[in-house]
């Protein structure tokens, strides 16, 4: 079995590549729920929906979130009557928050609800929430103020300065069922190429999670999502650089290196592949941007053959 730690886009795409390289049923993912949201009274999970979306071939091509083909009359319906409308969940959508939102009033959980989500739309994965317990990414802006995660990253469009970064609910949150068992019984761990800050940083704040692959730091194997300085999607060369750290794969490799035992890093970063040897990280180099789906799972085989698991 292979484990995933997973964010959004950049996961789904490297898990969509990787269930192309192994059987489907062999993968499980582990996925942030610190981006969840209640918007209309609605639980909203993007990225167990991107990962889940992505993974039936209904996710839409061209933002790599939300559904294919997706209308949103349901929005301008709503602002007709003045309700805040930022964050646009289409029609088709907003079916899945309200189921999730429906079976959690009646006492499911979160991890219940994705497997739920999974069978119906025919996906074979694994896809595990990090916590059932609520964890929520709240952003410090640099004017002092905090945010809530989707209040930074879609109503403000991620363009304003911050100066922390903290998971409110870490500290008594339990990870869901599995979520252990998985990261310590899997051939191979692989940290997807997410946000480092907001997308993996608030799994390797469930508690267990960081002091497990730390044990096995040598079978954990990191893929960047910067490539020459710079975040393919999303802020997180930005953030990086507003905390204080270094927007480059070094940054990276120094921010991952006590849990993953090798970084994968693009072509364009090759030259700094001593630097990352130098803080502690096993570096190898190959092609890492996902422009199609072969890149997807070429970049996945290469993973496999690192970690020992082709």
């Amino acid at each position: 079995m292979i484990a995933v730690l997973a964010g959004g886009v950049g996961a789904a795409r490297f898990l969509a590549g990787l269930v192309r390289a192994v059987p489907p049923e062999q993968v499980t993912a582990i996925v942030n729920t610190g981006d969840d949201t209640v918007l209309h009274g609605l639980h909203v999970s993007p990225d167990l929906d991107t990962v889940t979306y992505t993974l039936a071939g209904a996710v839409n091509p061209g933002t790599g979130w939300g559904l294919e083909g997706e209308t949103f009359a349901a929005m301008d319906a709503l602002d007709r009557y003045g309700a805040p409308t930022w964050f646009r969940l289409g029609d088709r959508d907003l079916a899945t928050h309200l189921y999730r939102t429906g079976r959690m009033g009646s006492g499911a959980r979160l991890s219940e609800i994705a497997d739920e989500v999974a069978a119906a739309w025919s996906v074979p994965t694994r896809l595990i929430p990090m916590s059932d317990d609520p964890v929520r990414t709240r952003i410090e802006l640099a004017s002092g103020v905090e945010v809530e995660f989707q209040e930074y990253f879609v109503k403000m469009r991620h363009s304003v300065a911050v100066r922390s970064v903290r998971f409110d609910g870490a500290e008594s949150a339990a990870p869901a069922p599995g979520v252990l068992e998985a990261l310590s019984d899997a051939a191979l761990v692989v940290v997807a190429p997410s946000n480092p800050v907001v997308s993996i940083g608030p799994i390797l704040s469930i508690a267990g999670v960081s002091e497990i692959l730390a044990g096995r730091r040598e079978t954990v194997v990191a893929i960047s999502p910067i490539v020459a300085g710079a975040a393919l999607k999303g802020p997180a060369d930005r953030l990086l650089t507003e905390l204080g750290e270094e927007a480059s794969v070094v940054g990276v490799a120094r921010r991952l290196g006590p849990v993953a035992g090798t970084l994968v890093v693009d072509d364009a970063d090759r030259d700094l592949a001593p630097e990352v040897e130098a803080a502690g990280t096993r570096c190898v180099v190959c092609p890492t941007v996902m422009r199609d789906a072969t890149a997807a799972r070429d970049l996945a085989l290469e993973v496999l053959r690192v970690g020992g698991a082709a």
